[in-house]
């Protein structure tokens, strides 16, 4: 599996790239069921994608990956999806306890692990052991068990909790979210013809700009992504100020 490294190509004309991109990764049970698989089989096809366009997006020099692995919701699935997705994960931090190092990649866990497999949490503990020891700005975050609106009620306890805290405003709030310490995404893609947000980074993409595509999540390509990046480029980002 490739990880993020040098950056080794631009994406198009120009070199206005965004330094956080977040996935929607979605379509997975829609492209098994036209082929006729088990959703399972669409969840590892997904997963090959994620890696192909993890590789790719460490290329073009992307300082940040969020993507949408599993959300608070998708506890509601079958036990057999559940646990498939669970065992791609797996499979992804073994995978990555391989490579953090060599390619000096920071891998983050974001979301609520305690209610993960012993197993799953030694991985991530293994993880971020490995993530304390680089010097790096190159990080790849997965979304597992995470949902907006737990991340801001979370963020708020967490706040309340902190005998050191400061005033509540939108600054100090930010330093309880599980993103703390990084830029909101600039863009947020989320294949699959669904337009919508499900629950994902309510907080950080408050000025993202949205990319949505018809294209299910294992078909979408480096050609995809280059195109939602060329969008992006187009996109006259105001903050809600005023274009002068």
């Amino acid at each position: 599996m490739a990880l993020f490294g040098r950056q080794e190509k631009t994406a198009g004309q120009g070199t206005v790239l965004p330094r956080h991109i977040a996935i929607i990764m979605d379509g997975n049970g829609r492209w098994a069921q036209k082929r006729g698989l088990p959703r399972t089989a669409g969840h590892a096809a997904g997963a090959e994608t994620f890696r192909r366009i993890a590789s790719y997006c460490r290329d073009l020099g992307i300082e940040y990956l969020t993507v949408y692995a599993f959300s608070t919701e998708n506890w509601k699935r079958s036990a057999e999806e559940v646990s498939a997705i669970m065992g791609l994960l797996k499979k992804y931090l073994e995978e990555a306890i391989e490579k953090m190092r060599r390619e000096n990649v920071r891998i983050r866990i974001l979301g609520d692990t305690s209610v993960l497999s012993p197993e799953l949490r030694e991985l991530i503990a293994r993880v971020e052991a490995i993530d304390e020891t680089l010097d790096t700005r190159t990080q790849a975050n997965l979304c597992v068990n995470y949902g907006g609106r737990d991340e801001i009620v979370r963020a708020v306890k967490a706040w309340q909790a902190d005998p050191g805290h400061g005033e509540l405003t939108e600054g100090e709030l930010s330093k309880y979210l599980y993103t703390a310490g990084m830029p909101d995404p600039d863009l947020v893609i989320r294949p699959s013809g669904e337009e919508r947000v499900s629950n994902f980074l309510l907080w950080q993409s408050a000025y993202s700009e949205f990319y949505f595509t018809d294209t299910l999540w294992p078909d979408f390509t480096e050609k995809d992504m280059d195109r939602a990046i060329e969008a992006f480029r187009k996109r006259d980002r105001r903050y809600g100020g005023v274009k002068k």
